[in-house]
């Protein structure tokens, strides 16, 4: 290896460090919290087009979600099925499966919107919207979500706001690597 070809490799890997680190992290915020519901929103900024953002988050969702917020332990085994009625679902080992969301929107390139209640949400009977938006402003796309979660009025639900809006947050942070870089 060349001096030459050496220091190309070290300024493509400092270019992709600075790509990853500077890629905006998902600012959670619970904007309504009552002992019945929450509403969460948040998103991350990319320089890809609306169309790809879209195309990322919702053709390659086994790539980009965190494994450890899975019931089998293995992000693979999601699928998400991108047409109403379709389904954000994962395989469990011995034939098993957890339907995660079932998506009742699509506009391709523009919105996706799954109802149900993710993780412990779905135990306690809660349900909910999440919508997926992705939209240009001043030459960049803004990726948002935002997740109205109800039930019934019970501790369970109120406590629950915070953790789950730390998880999306986790979720969308990675999406937004994952657009940018192809790595979550």
């Amino acid at each position: 290896m060349t001096d030459r070809s050496a220091s190309r490799r070290g300024l493509l890997a400092a270019a992709m460090l600075v790509t990853i680190l500077a890629a905006p992290a998902a600012r959670p915020e619970v904007v309504a919290r009552s002992a019945g519901g929450f509403q969460s929103t948040m998103s991350v900024w990319v320089s890809r087009t609306p169309r790809e953002a879209y195309e990322r988050t919702v053709g390659a969702v086994a790539r980009w979600w965190d494994p450890s917020h899975t019931y089998s332990g293995n992000a693979a085994n999601l699928v998400l099925e991108a047409s109403a009625g379709g389904c954000f679902c994962e395989t469990l080992p011995g034939g098993g499966s957890v339907q995660h969301l079932q998506v009742a929107y699509v506009q391709p390139g523009a919105a996706v919107r799954l109802l149900g209640g993710l993780g412990p949400l779905q135990a306690i009977g809660a349900g909910g919207a999440v919508t997926w938006t992705f939209q240009t402003v001043e030459g960049r796309t803004r990726v948002s979500w935002t997740y109205r979660v109800t039930g019934m009025d019970s501790e369970d639900v109120a406590q629950l706001a915070g953790p789950v809006d730390q998880v999306l947050a986790v979720q969308l942070a990675r999406l937004g690597r994952f657009i940018e870089t192809g790595v979550p």
